[in-house]
């Protein structure tokens, strides 16, 4: 199996397009992670850059809106549409909303299944706060309604919703692994979703939890026969990097905290 290792667009949106991807490609990435324009000349720019520099992308929707269910997967159909058009590997999506009731969260769960059916791809749904799936209990009852549900595992959204390093939720974290089709490996902690740097001592207790949430999703995936998997280090700008009281100037270097991940599951999993 080929474990690609993407760069997030997450803190970089002010480059022009062909500045941050020579960045990414320079830093030694292997593709990006980033939603899609919705202008379509900028949209194609996209689609030619990516080409011309090789690089792999996981598209990711997040602007799906409506004030009813029925807007709101029309809505999302659309733009699944437009993130189709990259080719991706794979589209991470912030799907519905944490107070659509579960009927509600079903419908958008379908739109995509049904999306994904018609078009041959994939659709992963974020384990995100706010979002379907923010927490291990709303997880397991839309798990247990769609089998095919896929996520992509930002597991630091449960540890904070929680508060806890999951101990009482194995069954459910067990099946979220198996269900994982992408990573974004960011690491959290127990009141929040990102630590400051990963590199601290301090926090390598969080980093290791989040190393072995990873390590099994790899095992699974490579037993089952996958070709290719991909992981984002996600660790995002403020504010969610921390930042001083007295300046509000960020702890550390976003860039840099990204490719320390990038390079920890580069040694960490070498084998994939």
């Amino acid at each position: 199996m080929k474990l690609k290792i993407l760069c997030p667009q997450w803190g970089h949106e002010h480059l022009d397009l062909e500045a941050f991807f020579v960045k990414v490609k320079s830093a030694g990435y292997d593709g990006v992670d980033m939603p899609i324009p919705e202008n379509s000349i900028v949209r194609s720019r996209l689609i030619r850059l990516l080409d011309e520099y090789g690089l792999s992308i996981v598209a990711h929707q997040h602007q799906a809106n409506g004030a009813s269910i029925g807007a709101f997967c029309k809505s999302f159909q659309y733009y699944l549409n437009i993130a189709l058009e990259c080719n991706p590997i794979l589209i991470n999506s912030h799907s519905g909303r944490d107070y659509f009731t579960l009927d509600e969260q079903l419908l958008v769960i379908d739109t995509a299944q049904n999306f994904s059916a018609e078009k041959n791809s994939k659709v992963a749904h974020e384990t995100h706060r706010g979002r379907i799936g923010f927490g291990p209990g709303n997880a397991k009852q839309v798990f247990d309604a769609r089998p095919a549900m896929q996520i992509t595992a930002d597991f630091s959204h449960w540890v904070c919703v929680t508060e806890s390093f999951l101990e009482n939720f194995q069954e459910v974290l067990e099946e979220g692994i198996k269900r994982s089709a992408h990573i974004h490996a960011r690491v959290g902690f127990i009141e929040g979703p990102q630590v400051p740097n990963p590199a601290n001592p301090y926090w390598q207790k969080e980093t290791a939890f989040f190393l072995q949430l990873w390590k099994r999703i790899l095992d699974m995936q490579q037993t089952a026969g996958t070709g290719v998997f991909t992981a984002t280090p996600e660790f995002g700008p403020p504010p969610y990097m921390w930042t001083n009281a007295e300046d509000n100037k960020p702890v550390a270097n976003q860039w840099e905290v990204n490719v320390y991940m990038k390079d920890l599951l580069r040694q960490t999993f070498n084998e994939y």
